[in-house]
């Protein structure tokens, strides 16, 4: 396909519970001495709020706490937030988890996170892993957080930074927003996306900055109704494989908006993709659909990717870009692209007075207003630039 751009009910059962704020630490003993582990208190709090007839939210006060893992599982009785003033602190060594993730919130409705705290998935120890992005290996690590089956969750006023995988995994929710969110990693860290989607329908990312190794914001396959409004993105590679992106600036980052499918894919389409109002600063593929996607040379040879890609559109669109291929449209021949569009693309080179260029295989775009590079007018290199 398109490769793209948790508990027991607590001693209270049965009787419902009176919501309120229940603070890990004044309620559960929870110690901010950066050793003592978060997991107990944290889970006692949460089935007690998720116990709750009434609305209730969970409380971890400012302070440096370590959490070895946590999983906050659903459906609970009534509204519930989990409120994060202090910072977490994952294990340091990838060793010490048995699952690939860190803490993960499951089967929840009417489900808010907040309170401007931080997660820190202490990841540098995996990035030193030599050829991770490569291996297997990196498919174990821990993701930050994960929010699986979801609905109606609103993630606002947190940052997560160094995760040892995917910041941020959202798979089979409904109408979850992310807004005013940060995700921070150094622009060397491998296979470190910062929100990738999968299955979801109603997925909002929302006046958020991301500075990662990796694709900004990712999207499998089953995802619907997808907003990008208003994100930062930089240092990382894409802003996103897919559906709608709008107002959003990208800054050294190696692909700028990304469409992509492996050679030999299976059947499948992907339709209704639209990019408009867009920044570029200094980003290596400002502008690339690319349905012959083969990193580490990892896909089959000679294959045709069976991916049909269609009413895509590219809209005002400027900026700078750090490689001449200023805009690359590389669609499959077996099945070409079919009505995409770009208007109004202003895109110069960085730090020099050399042409950008536009490259097309197996599409002809409907063209209007400005552009610059002309459209589809370079002939495609025999070997082009890789890109990551």
């Amino acid at each position: 396909m398109l490769i793209l751009l948790i508990l027991s009910i607590s001693s209270a059962e049965g009787q419902g519970g009176g919501g309120g704020v229940i603070d890990v630490v004044a309620k559960f003993g929870a110690k901010a001495d950066e050793k003592t582990d978060l997991s107990k208190p944290l889970l006692d709090a949460w089935k007690e709020a998720c116990a709750s007839t009434s609305p209730a939210k969970s409380v971890i006060p400012k302070g440096i706490y370590f959490l070895s893992t946590a999983t906050l599982d659903g459906p609970c009785k009534a509204p519930i937030e989990l409120q994060v003033q202090g910072t977490l602190k994952a294990p340091a060594d990838p060793g010490a988890f048995k699952e690939p993730k860190w803490i993960a919130f499951n089967r929840i409705e009417n489900f808010k996170l907040s309170g401007g705290g931080v997660f820190d998935g202490q990841g540098t120890v995996a990035y030193k892993r030599e050829d991770c992005e490569k291996h297997d290996y990196c498919d174990s690590l821990p993701i930050n957080l994960r929010f699986d089956f979801l609905t109606n969750a609103m993630i606002q006023g947190i940052t997560t930074k160094d995760s040892k995988q995917f910041h941020v995994n959202v798979l089979g929710c409904k109408n979850i927003t992310f807004e005013h969110f940060i995700i921070s990693a150094p622009g060397d860290s491998p296979n470190i996306d910062g929100i990738h989607s999968g299955r979801s329908d109603g997925v909002n990312v929302l006046n958020t900055e991301i500075k990662t190794g990796d694709d900004c914001v990712s999207i499998g396959d089953g995802s619907k109704n997808l907003v990008i409004n208003g994100v930062t993105c930089g240092p990382g590679h894409e802003l996103v494989d897919g559906v709608t992106v709008k107002n959003c600036t990208l800054t050294n980052t190696s692909n700028g908006v990304r469409i992509k499918s492996w050679p030999g894919a299976e059947l499948g389409t992907c339709s209704n993709i639209h990019f408009e109002d867009i920044t570029m600063t200094n980003v290596s593929s400002p502008i690339i659909i690319d349905q012959k996607y083969c990193p580490w040379n990892k896909c089959k040879i000679n294959k045709e990717s069976k991916v049909k890609l269609s009413n895509i559109s590219f809209k005002n669109i400027h900026g700078t870009s750090a490689l001449p291929e200023a805009v690359k449209i590389i669609c499959s021949a077996i099945l070409p692209c079919e009505n995409v569009e770009l208007a109004d693309i202003e895109i110069t080179l960085s730090g020099t007075n050399g042409p950008t260029v536009s490259q097309c295989s197996n599409v002809k775009p409907k063209v209007s207003g400005k552009q610059n590079p002309v459209a589809c007018s370079a002939p495609i290199a025999a070997k082009p630039t890789p890109v990551a």
